[in-house]
C-alpha cells in the first residue's frame, strides 16, 4: 500500500487582492455568421419557435476539425462569445420582460456587462470541416467566439430551478416590436 500523499493547497497563497488584479487574456475561436446585423434586429434570447439560421466558422491551424470530433452528436451546444459590439457596463437595467422596475445587472441577462462575455445555447444541425451550422441564434454577424460546450440535458436543465424575480407564470413570446431595446450580442 502507498503511503497517503499530504493534499497540497494550491489555492491558499492566492489572495483576492491578487485575483482582483488578474489580467485575462483570450482568443477567439471562430467567428459567428449570422443574418444579424445590427444589435437591435436580433432577439434577446435564442429563439427556437423562429428558428433563425447562421453558423460558426472555427479558425484554421488550430486543429480544430479534431476538437470537434464527437460534438456531432450532440442536438445542442452552448457558445461563449464576446460582445463585441457592447460598450461600458450598467449596475442596473430595465429588463424589457417580467419587470417594470430597474434591477440588479447580475440578477438579468442584460447585454451591460463588466465583462462582454455572451452565452447562449443553439441547436447544432450540422458540422462540415470546421463550420458548425446552427439553429435558434441570437448572436450578431462577426461575433467572436470562445469556447464551445454540448448542451447536456442532465446537467444543464435543473427542474426545480427558481425562477427569481420573474413570474413563473408569464408568457414571454418572442415579438418583434420588442427588438428596439438592445439584445445580448
Amino acid at each position: 500500500m502507498k503511503p497517503q500523499k499530504k493534499p497540497k493547497n494550491y489555492t491558499g497563497s492566492f489572495q483576492e487582492t491578487q485575483a482582483a488584479n488578474t489580467c485575462i487574456q483570450m482568443n477567439p475561436i471562430g467567428v459567428v455568421h449570422s443574418p444579424f446585423k445590427e444589435r437591435f434586429t436580433a432577439p434577446r434570447q435564442p429563439d427556437f419557435a423562429a428558428a433563425t439560421a447562421g453558423k460558426i466558422t472555427l479558425h484554421r491551424g488550430y486543429n480544430f476539425e479534431q476538437a470537434l470530433s464527437d460534438l456531432g452528436t450532440f442536438s445542442h451546444i452552448w457558445v461563449l462569445y464576446w460582445m463585441h459590439l457592447n460598450q461600458g457596463w450598467n449596475p442596473t437595467v430595465m429588463p424589457p420582460r417580467g419587470s417594470d422596475i430597474r434591477r440588479g445587472l447580475f440578477s438579468t441577462r442584460a447585454p451591460h456587462r463588466p465583462n462582454s462575455i455572451g452565452l447562449s445555447v443553439v441547436k447544432l444541425t450540422t458540422i462540415k470541416k470546421r463550420c458548425l451550422y446552427i439553429e435558434g441564434l441570437d448572436m450578431l454577424d462577426g461575433t467572436p467566439v470562445l469556447d464551445i460546450k454540448p448542451y447536456l440535458p442532465y446537467a444543464d436543465a435543473i427542474n426545480d430551478a427558481s425562477h427569481g424575480w420573474l413570474d413563473p407564470n408569464a408568457s414571454f413570446a418572442f415579438l418583434s416590436h420588442e427588438l428596439e431595446c438592445s439584445h445580448v450580442d
